[in-house]
C-alpha cells in the first residue's frame, strides 16, 4: 500500500477531497547539489495536490487523514493509461501499413497514419470504459485508511 497524508477539505457523498503537499525527497539525496530535479524542486517549491478519495472512515472536513492506494491497482491503472493507447497507436499503424501493402497494393503512408489514429481512438474509447467500470473499485483508486494522529509537544 502506498500511503500519503493530507487534510480533508470537502466531502461529497461517499468521497472526500483531500489536499496534500507534494514533497520531494531531494533533501536526503547525496547528489542534490548537482541534480536538475533538486534545482527545479527548490524553484517551484512545495505544491498542493487535491485528490478525490473513497471516504471509508467517514472523515470530516478539517481532519488529517492517511490516504492509500494498492501497488497493484496503481501499476494496473498506469499500464492501462500509458500502454494501451501506445499499443493501439502502434498496432493500428501496423494494420494500416499491412492493409496498404497487401490488399490495396499502394506504397503510401496515409493508410498507416489513418490506422494509427483509428487504433489510438479505439484505445482511448476502451480506456474510458475501463475507467468508468473501475470508478468505485477501491483497488484502482485512493481510499482513506485512517485518521492521522498528530502529537504536539508540550
Amino acid at each position: 500500500m502506498i500511503e500519503e497524508t493530507g487534510q480533508v477539505i470537502e466531502i461529497r457523498g461517499n468521497y472526500a477531497w483531500v489536499e496534500s503537499e507534494r514533497s520531494s525527497t531531494c533533501g536526503s539525496c547525496v547528489v542534490r547539489q548537482g541534480c536538475g530535479t533538486s534545482a527545479i524542486a527548490r524553484v517551484l517549491g512545495p505544491r498542493r495536490v487535491r485528490l478525490r478519495v473513497l471516504n471509508r472512515i467517514h472523515a470530516r472536513v478539517g481532519e488529517e487523514v492517511v490516504v492509500g492506494i494498492t501497488e497493484t491497482g496503481l501499476l494496473r491503472g498506469s499500464l492501462a493509461v500509458y500502454l494501451v493507447p501506445l499499443l493501439g497507436l502502434l498496432l493500428g499503424a501496423g494494420a494500416g501499413q499491412w492493409l496498404a501493402a497487401s490488399v490495396m497494393g499502394a506504397d503510401t503512408d496515409v493508410p498507416a497514419v489513418a490506422g494509427a489514429v483509428t487504433g489510438f481512438l479505439l484505445a482511448l474509447a476502451w480506456l474510458r470504459r475501463f475507467s468508468r467500470d473501475r470508478e468505485t473499485d477501491a483497488n484502482y483508486q485512493p481510499v482513506t485508511l485512517r485518521r492521522q494522529i498528530t502529537i504536539t509537544p508540550p
